[in-house]
């Protein structure tokens, strides 16, 4: 067979790749609703995107992936800086997309803390403690970032006394219980707000860790004011997190839930478009050379 001919069966492929990928790929309602005095959103407190922080999404496009995964809210957290998030705020702004709370991960040499609703980026040089404080100067909440056990001797005790919440569940922690079970016990060392947050960086679906927040505006100061006074609920699929007086005020308008969404299933559709792409692509190159 002529080189023409395998191009345009290697185009024929991939069109059809294509249009299989569009027509699997459905994007999911959103969860959010009032409940009660609140408005309930379904939140991604954990969330990179490119540049300068290691994903493999522009920030646009994880915008747009949160919005076509239910999202109500997200915090955009890249390593050591914040312009990124407030380019992510503006766009989602722009778009009518979900509510983008501009914050920070501080990638510290032996922690790593979440900083959500500030302006200027915290140094990761600070203590834990001195970080809480300069985020809360900024009228921030902090977030234990993944406090795995080997974290645990920099969150002292006045960085324990003045932290706003934890991470209690990620996606790692719904597999792994020997991390559900680190993660756990950090959560009982304070009093602290439960998180459940994804830490993506462009691979699975966004929100695949989320918490539930009842804000009484949705804005990012309603989110942040949230955190700070504990109004949040998390499920595992197994254990439930946060406020008790929540969950039952969302059990009596209809539940929320519980098991958090799940990776996309794979049907046949979705395969086929994911192999022919790859091996249409491989053909076109190596014909290409030829």
């Amino acid at each position: 067979m002529t080189t023409r001919p395998c191009m345009l069966i290697g185009c024929g492929f991939l069109v059809a790749a294509l249009a299989a990928g569009t027509w699997t790929d459905a994007a999911r309602p959103s969860s959010g609703r009032t409940i009660g005095e609140y408005q309930m959103l379904a939140t991604d407190f954990h969330v990179h995107s490119f540049p300068f922080s290691w994903s493999t999404l522009s920030v646009f496009d994880t915008v747009i992936d949160a919005r076509h995964q239910g999202l109500d809210a997200v915090a955009l957290t890249p390593h050591n800086h914040v312009w990124v998030a407030r380019v992510g705020q503006w766009f989602s702004k722009t778009i009518g997309g979900p509510t983008v709370v501009v914050g920070e991960e501080i990638t510290a040499a032996r922690y790593h803390m979440l900083a959500l609703g500030i302006h200027d980026a915290v140094p990761s040089t600070l203590s834990a403690a001195a970080a809480i404080d300069a985020i809360h100067r900024q009228g921030g909440v902090a977030i234990a970032a993944h406090p795995y056990r080997q974290s645990w001797p920099s969150f002292d005790a006045a960085a324990l006394a003045t932290l706003d919440a934890s991470e209690i569940v990620r996606p790692e922690s719904r597999r792994d219980a020997r991390a559900a079970a680190e993660l756990r016990a950090f959560f009982e060392r304070g009093k602290f707000t439960a998180i459940g947050a994804t830490d993506y960086h462009g691979l699975g679906p966004v929100g695949y860790g989320r918490t539930y927040v009842f804000a009484r505006e949705r804005s990012q100061q309603g989110v942040i004011d949230a955190v700070r006074e504990g109004r949040t609920v998390v499920y595992d699929g197994q254990r439930a997190y946060g406020d008790a007086a929540l969950m039952q005020l969302a059990a009596a308008s209809g539940g929320l839930p519980q098991d958090g969404p799940e990776f996309p299933r794979r049907g046949p559709l979705a395969i086929f478009s994911r192999l022919a792409t790859v091996l249409t692509l491989a053909a076109l190159l190596l014909f290409n050379r030829h």
